[in-house]
Protein backbone atom coordinates (compact mmCIF):
# COMPACT_ATOMS: atom_id res chain seq x y z
CA UNK A 1 0.00 0.00 0.00
CA UNK A 2 1.26 3.49 -0.91
CA UNK A 3 1.96 5.64 2.16
CA UNK A 4 0.57 8.65 0.26
CA UNK A 5 -2.88 7.03 0.32
CA UNK A 6 -3.06 7.46 4.09
CA UNK A 7 -5.65 10.08 5.05
CA UNK A 8 -6.38 12.09 8.18
CA UNK A 9 -9.30 9.82 9.11
CA UNK A 10 -6.97 6.81 9.30
CA UNK A 11 -4.40 8.75 11.32
CA UNK A 12 -7.13 9.81 13.73
CA UNK A 13 -8.03 6.15 14.26
CA UNK A 14 -4.36 5.35 14.91
CA UNK A 15 -4.12 8.20 17.40
CA UNK A 16 -7.17 6.97 19.34
CA UNK A 17 -6.00 3.35 19.46
CA UNK A 18 -2.62 4.59 20.69
CA UNK A 19 -4.21 6.82 23.34
CA UNK A 20 -6.63 4.18 24.63
CA UNK A 21 -4.35 1.17 24.18
CA UNK A 22 -7.42 -0.63 22.92
CA UNK A 23 -9.14 -1.24 19.58
CA UNK A 24 -12.48 -1.62 21.39
CA UNK A 25 -12.32 1.68 23.27
CA UNK A 26 -11.16 3.52 20.16
CA UNK A 27 -14.17 2.11 18.29
CA UNK A 28 -16.51 3.23 21.10
CA UNK A 29 -15.08 6.76 20.98
CA UNK A 30 -15.52 6.90 17.19
CA UNK A 31 -18.97 5.33 17.26
CA UNK A 32 -17.90 2.55 14.91
CA UNK A 33 -17.13 -1.18 15.07
CA UNK A 34 -13.96 -2.86 16.27
CA UNK A 35 -13.63 -4.58 12.89
CA UNK A 36 -13.61 -1.18 11.13
CA UNK A 37 -10.83 0.00 13.44
CA UNK A 38 -8.86 -3.22 12.83
CA UNK A 39 -9.23 -2.79 9.06
CA UNK A 40 -7.86 0.77 9.26
CA UNK A 41 -4.89 -0.29 11.40
CA UNK A 42 -4.12 -3.11 8.95
CA UNK A 43 -4.05 -0.55 6.11
CA UNK A 44 -1.66 1.62 8.11
CA UNK A 45 0.56 -1.36 8.89
CA UNK A 46 0.97 -2.00 5.18
CA UNK A 47 1.52 1.68 4.42
CA UNK A 48 4.25 2.14 7.03
CA UNK A 49 5.73 -1.35 6.90
CA UNK A 50 5.45 -1.76 10.67
CA UNK A 51 3.17 -3.79 12.97
CA UNK A 52 2.37 -0.56 14.91
CA UNK A 53 0.90 -2.54 17.85
CA UNK A 54 1.99 -5.86 19.32
CA UNK A 55 0.29 -8.10 21.85
CA UNK A 56 1.63 -8.00 25.39
CA UNK A 57 -0.27 -9.96 27.98
CA UNK A 58 -3.95 -9.14 27.73
CA UNK A 59 -3.36 -5.82 25.98
CA UNK A 60 -1.46 -4.17 23.16
CA UNK A 61 1.70 -2.05 23.16
CA UNK A 62 2.72 0.47 20.51
CA UNK A 63 5.99 -0.03 18.64
CA UNK A 64 8.64 2.69 18.60
CA UNK A 65 7.72 3.44 15.00
CA UNK A 66 4.06 3.80 16.00
CA UNK A 67 4.98 6.25 18.76
CA UNK A 68 6.91 8.32 16.23
CA UNK A 69 4.06 8.32 13.71
CA UNK A 70 1.47 9.28 16.34
CA UNK A 71 3.61 12.13 17.65
CA UNK A 72 4.28 13.62 14.20
CA UNK A 73 0.81 13.04 12.74
CA UNK A 74 -0.81 14.41 15.89
CA UNK A 75 0.65 17.82 15.14
CA UNK A 76 -0.72 17.63 11.60
CA UNK A 77 -4.17 16.58 12.81
CA UNK A 78 -4.36 19.44 15.30
CA UNK A 79 -3.16 21.93 12.70
CA UNK A 80 -5.63 20.67 10.11
CA UNK A 81 -8.47 20.94 12.63
CA UNK A 82 -7.46 24.56 13.22
CA UNK A 83 -7.25 25.26 9.46
CA UNK A 84 -10.63 23.70 8.75
CA UNK A 85 -12.43 25.63 11.52
CA UNK A 86 -14.63 28.50 10.29
CA UNK A 87 -12.84 31.84 10.46
CA UNK A 88 -15.85 33.83 11.61
CA UNK A 89 -18.00 33.12 14.65
CA UNK A 90 -21.39 34.56 15.51
CA UNK A 91 -22.53 33.29 18.95
CA UNK A 92 -26.18 33.92 18.14
CA UNK A 93 -25.96 31.62 15.07
CA UNK A 94 -23.76 28.93 16.62
CA UNK A 95 -24.95 25.34 16.31
CA UNK A 96 -22.38 23.09 17.96
CA UNK A 97 -21.57 20.99 21.02
CA UNK A 98 -18.59 21.40 23.35
CA UNK A 99 -17.47 18.82 25.89
CA UNK A 100 -16.12 20.17 29.19
CA UNK A 101 -14.31 17.92 31.65
CA UNK A 102 -14.57 19.10 35.26
CA UNK A 103 -15.75 18.05 38.73
CA UNK A 104 -18.17 19.15 41.45
CA UNK A 105 -16.34 22.40 42.23
CA UNK A 106 -16.59 23.72 38.69
CA UNK A 107 -20.15 22.44 38.28
CA UNK A 108 -21.39 24.57 41.19
CA UNK A 109 -19.27 27.66 40.46
CA UNK A 110 -18.33 28.26 36.82
CA UNK A 111 -20.83 26.09 34.93
CA UNK A 112 -24.12 27.68 36.20
CA UNK A 113 -22.89 31.19 35.31
CA UNK A 114 -21.63 29.94 31.95
CA UNK A 115 -24.91 28.22 31.11
CA UNK A 116 -26.92 31.37 31.84
CA UNK A 117 -24.73 33.36 29.45
CA UNK A 118 -24.89 30.68 26.75
CA UNK A 119 -28.68 30.56 26.89
CA UNK A 120 -28.72 34.33 26.47
CA UNK A 121 -25.98 34.83 23.86
CA UNK A 122 -25.49 31.45 22.13
CA UNK A 123 -28.63 29.32 22.59
CA UNK A 124 -27.54 26.89 19.87
CA UNK A 125 -24.30 26.04 21.68
CA UNK A 126 -24.66 22.87 23.74
CA UNK A 127 -22.49 21.84 26.69
CA UNK A 128 -21.65 18.22 27.44
CA UNK A 129 -20.26 18.06 30.98
CA UNK A 130 -18.24 14.97 31.93
CA UNK A 131 -16.54 14.15 35.24
CA UNK A 132 -12.78 14.45 35.06
CA UNK A 133 -11.98 12.84 38.46
CA UNK A 134 -8.24 12.14 37.94
CA UNK A 135 -8.51 11.46 34.19
CA UNK A 136 -8.92 15.02 32.93
CA UNK A 137 -5.61 15.23 31.09
CA UNK A 138 -6.21 11.87 29.40
CA UNK A 139 -9.71 12.91 28.33
CA UNK A 140 -8.33 16.11 26.81
CA UNK A 141 -5.43 14.48 25.00
CA UNK A 142 -7.66 11.73 23.59
CA UNK A 143 -10.22 14.19 22.29
CA UNK A 144 -12.90 12.98 24.72
CA UNK A 145 -13.21 16.58 25.94
CA UNK A 146 -12.53 19.98 24.40
CA UNK A 147 -11.84 21.84 27.65
CA UNK A 148 -10.60 20.83 31.09
CA UNK A 149 -11.26 22.93 34.19
CA UNK A 150 -9.83 22.04 37.57
CA UNK A 151 -7.18 22.40 40.30
CA UNK A 152 -4.41 20.81 38.25
CA UNK A 153 -1.17 21.78 36.56
CA UNK A 154 -0.18 20.45 33.13
CA UNK A 155 3.38 21.27 32.14
CA UNK A 156 3.65 19.05 29.06
CA UNK A 157 3.91 20.45 25.55
CA UNK A 158 0.80 20.29 23.40
CA UNK A 159 -1.46 21.79 26.07
CA UNK A 160 -2.50 25.41 26.49
CA UNK A 161 -3.79 26.86 29.73
CA UNK A 162 -4.70 29.90 31.78
CA UNK A 163 -5.40 30.55 35.45
CA UNK A 164 -9.07 31.20 36.11
CA UNK A 165 -9.26 31.89 39.83
CA UNK A 166 -7.85 31.16 43.26
CA UNK A 167 -9.61 29.69 46.27
CA UNK A 168 -8.94 28.20 49.69
CA UNK A 169 -10.57 25.84 52.18
CA UNK A 170 -13.08 26.75 54.90
CA UNK A 171 -15.10 24.78 57.43
CA UNK A 172 -18.88 24.39 57.27
CA UNK A 173 -21.23 23.22 60.01
CA UNK A 174 -24.77 23.37 61.32
CA UNK A 175 -25.59 26.87 62.69
CA UNK A 176 -26.28 25.33 66.12
CA UNK A 177 -22.92 23.55 66.27
CA UNK A 178 -21.05 24.77 69.41
CA UNK A 179 -17.94 25.28 67.26
CA UNK A 180 -19.61 28.29 65.61
CA UNK A 181 -19.20 30.30 68.82
CA UNK A 182 -15.43 30.89 68.55
CA UNK A 183 -12.71 30.81 65.91
CA UNK A 184 -11.37 27.36 65.09
CA UNK A 185 -7.78 26.88 66.22
CA UNK A 186 -5.77 23.82 65.20
CA UNK A 187 -6.58 21.86 68.35
CA UNK A 188 -10.35 22.36 68.13
CA UNK A 189 -10.33 21.68 64.40
CA UNK A 190 -8.38 18.42 64.67
CA UNK A 191 -10.55 17.17 67.55
CA UNK A 192 -13.87 18.02 65.89
CA UNK A 193 -15.80 15.09 64.38
CA UNK A 194 -15.55 15.51 60.63
CA UNK A 195 -17.21 14.41 57.42
CA UNK A 196 -14.31 14.16 54.98
CA UNK A 197 -14.85 14.42 51.23
CA UNK A 198 -12.54 11.98 49.45
CA UNK A 199 -13.71 12.55 45.82
CA UNK A 200 -12.51 9.09 44.76
CA UNK A 201 -9.30 7.95 43.11
CA UNK A 202 -5.89 8.90 44.47
CA UNK A 203 -6.56 12.64 44.53
CA UNK A 204 -6.51 14.28 47.96
CA UNK A 205 -7.73 17.71 49.00
CA UNK A 206 -4.94 20.23 49.55
CA UNK A 207 -5.94 20.88 53.17
CA UNK A 208 -5.41 17.17 53.98
CA UNK A 209 -1.92 17.37 52.52
CA UNK A 210 -1.28 20.51 54.58
CA UNK A 211 -2.47 18.73 57.72
CA UNK A 212 -0.23 15.76 56.93
CA UNK A 213 2.80 18.04 56.63
CA UNK A 214 1.90 19.48 60.04
CA UNK A 215 1.77 15.98 61.54
CA UNK A 216 -1.96 15.94 62.30
CA UNK A 217 -5.01 14.19 60.82
CA UNK A 218 -8.75 14.90 60.86
CA UNK A 219 -11.04 13.11 63.29
CA UNK A 220 -12.95 11.42 60.45
CA UNK A 221 -16.27 9.89 61.45
CA UNK A 222 -17.85 10.01 57.99
CA UNK A 223 -16.35 9.68 54.53
CA UNK A 224 -18.26 10.84 51.45
CA UNK A 225 -17.30 10.87 47.74
CA UNK A 226 -18.73 14.33 46.99
CA UNK A 227 -19.65 17.53 48.85
CA UNK A 228 -23.07 17.56 47.14
CA UNK A 229 -25.06 16.28 50.16
CA UNK A 230 -23.07 17.88 52.96
CA UNK A 231 -25.89 20.31 53.97
CA UNK A 232 -28.19 17.35 54.66
CA UNK A 233 -25.41 15.32 56.31
CA UNK A 234 -24.29 18.09 58.67
CA UNK A 235 -27.76 19.37 59.60
CA UNK A 236 -28.61 18.76 63.26
CA UNK A 237 -25.22 17.19 64.07
CA UNK A 238 -21.92 18.21 65.66
CA UNK A 239 -20.06 17.28 62.46
CA UNK A 240 -17.99 19.74 60.46
CA UNK A 241 -16.66 19.46 56.92
CA UNK A 242 -13.87 21.24 55.05
CA UNK A 243 -14.56 22.39 51.49
CA UNK A 244 -13.43 25.15 49.11
CA UNK A 245 -14.82 28.57 50.01
CA UNK A 246 -16.86 28.95 46.81
CA UNK A 247 -18.45 25.52 47.32
CA UNK A 248 -19.35 26.55 50.86
CA UNK A 249 -20.98 29.74 49.55
CA UNK A 250 -23.00 27.68 47.06
CA UNK A 251 -24.56 25.75 49.96
CA UNK A 252 -26.53 28.88 50.89
CA UNK A 253 -27.56 30.04 54.37
CA UNK A 254 -28.26 26.58 55.76
CA UNK A 255 -24.67 26.13 56.96
CA UNK A 256 -22.31 28.36 58.91
CA UNK A 257 -18.87 29.03 57.43
CA UNK A 258 -15.75 29.41 59.57
CA UNK A 259 -12.07 29.91 58.68
CA UNK A 260 -10.04 26.72 58.53
CA UNK A 261 -6.64 26.52 60.29
CA UNK A 262 -5.38 24.78 57.13
CA UNK A 263 -6.68 27.02 54.30
CA UNK A 264 -4.39 25.41 51.67
CA UNK A 265 -4.82 28.00 48.86
CA UNK A 266 -5.15 26.50 45.38
CA UNK A 267 -5.82 27.60 41.83
CA UNK A 268 -8.38 26.59 39.22
CA UNK A 269 -7.01 26.41 35.66
CA UNK A 270 -8.51 26.03 32.20
CA UNK A 271 -6.74 23.78 29.65
CA UNK A 272 -7.18 22.96 25.97
CA UNK A 273 -5.11 21.53 23.11
CA UNK A 274 -3.91 22.60 19.68
CA UNK A 275 -6.99 20.94 18.20
CA UNK A 276 -9.15 23.90 19.31
CA UNK A 277 -6.52 26.53 20.04
CA UNK A 278 -7.18 28.64 16.92
CA UNK A 279 -10.91 27.92 16.50
CA UNK A 280 -12.91 31.18 16.79
CA UNK A 281 -15.80 29.50 18.62
CA UNK A 282 -13.47 28.03 21.22
CA UNK A 283 -11.60 31.31 21.63
CA UNK A 284 -14.93 33.00 22.34
CA UNK A 285 -15.99 30.27 24.77
CA UNK A 286 -12.67 30.36 26.64
CA UNK A 287 -13.04 34.11 27.01
CA UNK A 288 -16.54 33.62 28.38
CA UNK A 289 -15.30 31.08 30.93
CA UNK A 290 -12.56 33.50 31.99
CA UNK A 291 -15.20 36.21 32.41
CA UNK A 292 -17.28 33.86 34.55
CA UNK A 293 -14.30 33.21 36.81
CA UNK A 294 -13.51 36.94 37.07
CA UNK A 295 -17.07 37.76 38.11
CA UNK A 296 -17.12 34.91 40.62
Amino acid sequence: MDAYSVDFAALRVLRLVHAHGSFTRAAETLGTTQSAVSYTIDRLRRAFGDPLFVRQGAGIVATDRCNEIVEESGRMLDRFAALSAPRGFDPARADAAVTVSCNHYERVTVVPWLMRRLRRDAPGLRLHIISSTVRGKEQLSRGESDLLIGPIRIEESGFFGRRLMDDHYVCVMDPDNPLTRAPLDTGRFVAAPQAVVTYGGNWRSAYLLEMERAGVAPNMVAEVPSPANLPQLLAGTDLIATVPARVAQAFGPGLTIRDCPFPAPFGIDLYWTGRTHHAPMHKWLRGLIAQAAAEL
